[in-house]
């Protein structure tokens, strides 16, 4: 049998070399967050799971014990028969759990007398997930950014997509999030991450980069949604260089109506959403949005929030969170496609790599 431990943290710096990473928690652990690329064979499903803890509070340890054998032997034999009877023998996985290596342990334990040289993250996803929270000042310490602000509607992030797409690197956040960051941002029908989901997100996109290049990413605010920017990040993007996007009002509405369709085409949905400014624009500005969405006013309503909401909180956030956006660049596209962005982006290159 070859079966191996390993660190926590220097699990941190293998990920890669492995055939397959495994997860043998519950569905919903997994879900809640996982290493990246993880693969889930749970060792107890989400309800096996609830029935060994009952069994355990209720009659005691050993007859938890049993049962939880009996499952967790019923579902190794599915993931083997599944998943692993094809698998060449050079196949390396490297296996966790939640903490104690129960799951994990006993998955690995038959994988290894197959054959396969298999790997245990010791104390499991808490150890990963502690040691992971670690890396990330470090990570985000060692990179130089350079930040694209601008106000709502000016295409930072599609300046940050053509800055992908000319081969720069790229931190998007509001990608990791899953979200638009503004309140009107959610994203229908995607749900974000867990916050350490997002996490595990910006740790995986850190520890890719080149520490000899820029990295561009855009001015978040601290909070994306219902998710947080770690700490450590957020002052290095507050410390750094700034390029300053600008567009004329009337076309930066014309950007958020492309980009924001979805609210033209739900009337009802755009009115929930605008709930959310009432305490801070009042019932009747709020109501009045609202009635002139339903009216087809859509236009209109973007441009007054832009002038009512967001121009004013921009203007008064964003040199006192980036220290250097006073001495930033002003840049601009000559247009709102897709080109023009281009042109954009290889320009910048150009200017600041």
């Amino acid at each position: 049998m070859s079966l191996h431990t390993l660190s926590a943290t220097d699990a941190l710096h293998s990920l890669d070399t492995y055939s397959a990473i495994i997860d043998a928690r519950s569905e919903d652990e997994y879900a809640l967050d996982h290493l990246p690329h993880a693969l889930n064979w749970p060792t107890l499903n989400n309800e096996e799971r609830r029935v060994v803890g009952t069994t355990y509070k209720q009659i005691s340890a050993f007859e938890a014990r049993k049962r939880g054998a009996a499952m967790a032997a019923h579902n190794i034999a599915r993931h083997i028969e599944r998943d692993v009877i094809e698998l060449p023998t050079d196949w390396q996985p490297l296996l966790y759990c939640w903490r104690g290596g129960k799951r994990s342990g006993s998955l690995a334990l038959v994988l290894g007398q197959i054959g396969f040289k298999v790997t245990l993250i010791e104390g499991g996803y808490k150890a990963f997930r502690a040691a992971l929270v670690e890396q990330i000042p470090p990570l985000a310490q060692a990179l130089r950014f350079q930040v694209v602000c601008g106000p709502t509607g000016s295409g930072k992030t599609r300046l940050l997509q053509a800055l992908a797409r000319a081969g720069a690197q790229v931190l998007d956040l509001e990608d990791l999030a899953s979200h638009r960051s503004s309140v009107l941002g959610l994203i229908p029908g995607q749900a974000q991450p867990s916050q350490k989901a997002f996490d595990t997100l910006v740790w995986n996109a850190l520890r890719q980069f080149d520490t000899t290049r820029v990295v561009y990413v855009e001015s978040e605010s601290k909070k994306v949604g219902n998710v947080a920017v770690p700490d450590s990040l957020m002052t290095a993007m507050r410390a750094s260089p700034c390029l300053a996007l600008q567009w004329p009002t009337e076309h930066r509405v014309e950007l958020l109506m492309e980009d924001y369709a979805f609210f033209a085409q739900d009337p009802a949905l755009f009115c929930a959403r605008l709930e959310v400014l009432a305490p801070l624009r009042g019932k009747a500005v709020v109501a009045q949005w609202q009635a002139q969405v339903h009216a087809g006013q859509v236009r209109e309503v973007v441009g007054e929030l832009l002038s009512l909401h967001y121009d004013p909180g921009y203007s008064s956030s964003i040199d006192r969170n980036f220290t250097q956006h006073s001495a930033a660049k002003i840049i601009a596209a000559h247009a709102h496609s897709t080109g023009a962005f281009d042109q954009l982006a290889r320009q910048i290159r150009a200017e600041t790599e």
